[in-house]
């Protein structure tokens, strides 16, 4: 579970699961496609056909407030979009 952080389950992916059958997740910054694409075969016993990964750099936000300008960071994190093989699905919800 070390490569693995937690699912993306957002509107956007939500319509890419549906529509590519495509699903979200952040993954650990060192984490590589086979090991990623391993770690989702073996949690979710599925077949995965495709790793697409990205890195998303935090933006740095400001605010005003009565004492004077803040400055903060969003966090920089890593995703992968992993595709899986025709007639494969993951259900997130199952647990709830």
């Amino acid at each position: 579970m070390d490569i693995l952080i937690k699912p993306l389950v957002t509107e956007k992916m939500n319509d890419q699961a549906e529509r590519y059958n495509r699903y979200g997740f952040v993954v650990a910054k060192t984490a590589t496609k086979p090991q990623i694409k391993k770690a989702v075969e073996s949690l979710y016993n599925v077949s995965v056909s495709s790793v697409n990964t990205l890195v998303y750099g935090g933006k740095v936000k400001s605010r005003y407030t009565k004492s004077g300008v803040i400055t903060g960071k969003t966090a920089a994190y890593k995703k992968a979009l992993v595709t899986l093989a025709e007639g494969d699905s993951i259900d997130f919800y199952s647990n709830i």
